[in-house]
């Protein structure tokens, strides 16, 4: 017997994620394999799946997926972005130095300052958007160099091809964050990197609903290495989660698209306000990594970040929009307003983040779904009100 859909494929979900029962009755979405175990039907040899720590067909449909979108060979699913950026750090030894970009997220600060020290494991910060600055801190111990672009908050653009060239000629491997373009505006690995990384609880997930981590190799071996650190930590994400994940992934192009549309229209009405002192956003022509981001990505993205001229302004300014939410994280369809200072960034001391530029004014805004139109006007008299109660010092 035959059915008639067996060949349906979903939007950006290709026929490799089909591969167990919808494929023989034509099921649009992957199954949820809610199962921690599975049954052996030979008692010498074992079927491809025995512990759902290890392997399951749901998470292996997410994997295959993303590894697919990012043009790899190998992809890895976490229970959250920084289960993922932690697993990739343990392909290092003790005595291994990390050179990373100094505008890095806190979370990620936070384990290369605090933890992975514990494990002789050293590391130095540097300005990415210059590539001197990358060569000077390398040492003979170097062992990779930690990229993220743009950069969480402030935008920064790191020219990709350039620091995986300057890694080669050290004998380093390249991470990169590609949390705020995604797959679908920027393909990390085409350029020669070797692990590619997200928080996909952001704009691959898209609904604010689920924590997930993924990673992508294309190297076949370092994908074995990446997998068998996987399965030991066992930070994996769950069968259900994969799936939430994977129905995000099917909207991601025209969320994202229309998303981008509005943040360029966005950035262009907070560079000509007064009372906004600088905006970070790589679609502006006057952003000092636009041509390098123009280079290496398709779209400038969904996240901006502005300076306002205080932490006073930037408290009244936020307690008066109305549409956006005031929360942690970033991409999902509702607008999320952020103060980096004491959100994604606490961890970092205060001291630091002024060296980055995160200062006690800086909002980062990542952009919904929400009428552009309607986010503008509710930023306009969030700021008329700002500015009538006379809050800047």
């Amino acid at each position: 017997m035959t059915y008639p859909n067996e060949q349906l494929e979903t939007s950006l979900i290709t026929t490799s994620t089909r591969g167990w029962s919808e494929r023989k009755i034509g099921a649009v979405n992957v199954p949820i394999y809610l199962s921690s175990t599975f049954h052996q039907g030979n008692f010498d040899e074992f079927g491809p799946y025995d512990y759902s720590r290890s392997s399951n067909p749901t998470r292996d449909a997410l994997e295959r997926t993303i590894a697919e979108l990012e043009g790899g060979t190998r992809g890895f699913a976490f229970a959250s972005g920084i289960a993922a950026i932690s697993s990739a750090f343990m392909l290092l030894s003790s005595g291994d130095h990390i050179v990373i970009t100094e505008d890095v997220y806190g979370g990620t600060f936070r384990f290369v300052t605090e933890v992975l020290p514990r494990f002789g494991i050293e590391h130095t910060f540097a300005d990415f958007t210059d590539v001197k600055s990358v060569t000077n801190a390398i040492r003979s111990n170097t062992k990779l160099l930690y990229i993220e672009t743009p950069s969480n908050p402030c935008l920064g653009i790191t020219d990709i091809a350039s620091i995986v060239a300057l890694a080669k000629r050290n004998d380093c491997l390249t991470f990169l964050d590609n949390t705020f373009m995604t797959p679908l505006y920027q393909r990390p690995l085409d350029l020669g990197v070797d692990v590619v990384l997200h928080s996909a609880t952001k704009f691959l997930s898209g609904h604010s609903d689920i924590i997930a981590g993924l990673a992508v190799t294309k190297d076949e071996e370092l994908g074995k290495r990446l997998a068998f650190i996987q399965n030991s930590f066992g930070a994996v994400l769950g069968a259900q989660d994969s799936f939430s994940l994977i129905q995000g992934i099917k909207t991601l192009g025209v969320r994202f698209e229309k998303s981008s549309e509005s943040a360029q229209k966005i950035a262009t009405y907070l560079m000509q306000h007064s009372l906004v002192e600088e905006v970070f956003y790589p679609g502006l022509s006057t952003h000092p990594g636009y041509d390098i981001h123009v280079k290496q990505a398709s779209n400038p993205g969904a996240v901006l970040s502005f300076r306002l001229p205080n932490r006073t302004v930037a408290k009244v300014f936020v307690e008066n929009v109305k549409i956006p939410v005031f929360a942690v994280s970033l991409g999902g369809v509702e607008s999320i307003l952020s103060h980096p200072a004491q959100m994604s960034h606490a961890a970092m001391p205060k001291e630091e983040r002024e060296k980055r530029g995160i200062t006690d004014g800086l909002l980062r805004f990542s952009v919904g779904l929400e009428n552009v139109d309607d986010l503008i006007a509710d930023f306009e008299q969030a700021f008329t009100i700002a500015e009538k109660e006379k809050v800047i010092t």
